[in-house]
Formats: C-alpha cells, sequence, structure tokens
C-alpha cells in the first residue's frame, strides 16, 4: 500500500512475488551468462495460471531485491564503478551496481522452460534465495528506439559480464 511522505514522495512498499532458487549462492561480479536458476513463485499467492502464455517469449525482465547488500554499504552519491580508479567518478544513478538506495535490480534473462509455479532462466545475475518482484516478458517493441550510446568504461565493466 502507497502512501504519501512528508516530503510529498510517495512511499512504496512490496511483497516479493517469489525466490530465485538455485544457481549461483555467492555474489560474484562475472560470469552470469552460463547460470542457470529457478524464479518459483509463491503458492500462497499465485498459481500455474500466472504464468500461462509466459513460454512463448524468449526473454524475461526480472525485478528483483539486493536483499544482500546491508544498508550501510548503500550509495546515494558518487563513486568509481567497482571501485576502479581508472574509470570516471559517477553517480550512482549513472552506473548499474548492487549498492543502490532502493537495492533494486533490473535483469533480463533467457527463458528455458515455464513449469508450474516456476520459470527456468539462464543469465539471471541473482543468486539462490533473492526475492524475486516482478516478471515481465522482454518485448522487442520496449528496447530502445533510436541510437544507442554508452560510457566507454561501461562497456569495458561489462566485457565478461555475461
Amino acid at each position: 500500500m502507497a502512501r504519501s511522505g512528508g516530503t510529498g514522495v510517495t512511499q512504496v512498499h512490496c511483497e516479493p512475488i517469489g525466490t530465485v532458487t538455485g544457481g549461483r549462492t555467492e555474489v560474484v561480479d562475472d560470469d552470469w551468462g552460463r547460470e542457470t536458476a529457478v524464479i518459483r513463485l509463491d503458492p500462497d499467492r499465485f498459481g500455474p495460471e500466472a504464468l500461462f502464455g509466459l513460454a512463448d517469449f524468449s526473454h524475461v525482465e526480472v525485478v528483483y531485491h539486493f536483499d544482500r547488500v546491508a544498508e550501510d554499504r548503500i550509495e546515494t552519491g558518487a563513486r568509481h564503478p567497482r571501485g576502479n580508479q581508472d574509470w570516471p567518478l559517477v553517480g550512482i544513478f549513472a552506473q548499474r551496481g548492487k549498492n543502490r538506495p532502493n537495492r533494486l535490480a533490473v535483469s533480463r534473462c533467457s527463458v528455458v522452460k515455464v513449469e508450474g509455479l516456476d520459470v527456468h532462466v539462464a543469465g539471471l545475475d541473482a543468486v539462490d534465495g533473492t526475492p524475486v518482484l516482478d516478471i515481465k516478458p522482454w518485448m522487442a517493441e520496449f528496447g530502445p528506439r533510436g541510437e544507442v550510446r554508452q560510457a566507454e568504461w561501461s562497456a569495458e565493466l561489462m566485457r565478461d559480464y555475461y
């Protein structure tokens, strides 16, 4: 339930729809492309019909919570990505690091199969036990329109990510 805080900003409460099961157990920055895992929906909230039609899509976007990031590690300003002094000092909203103010993540991964309350995926950069907040089918029409650009340092950072 949302409510307005004293600053006029709406506060949001989210409940996980499910959990990542399997795959990595340790948070490691690179080589996520070879990982497979299952997103298991909460059976107290959902039935298999919540996933009807999802297997018709090759990819999903998964919104999840970086639950292993301690609150005292949250960044609100600028930093060098991964602490690399060779890369520029950039604001937290100009990078995709896990120490974000709301510890939210969005990842696009391949759908291997859908079975009951389980979505089997490949390339999800979340670890076993991670709370999942939402799953959306990837549709090409939601991809970027027009020319895409990104910072040079980010291409270097992502070289071995997947």
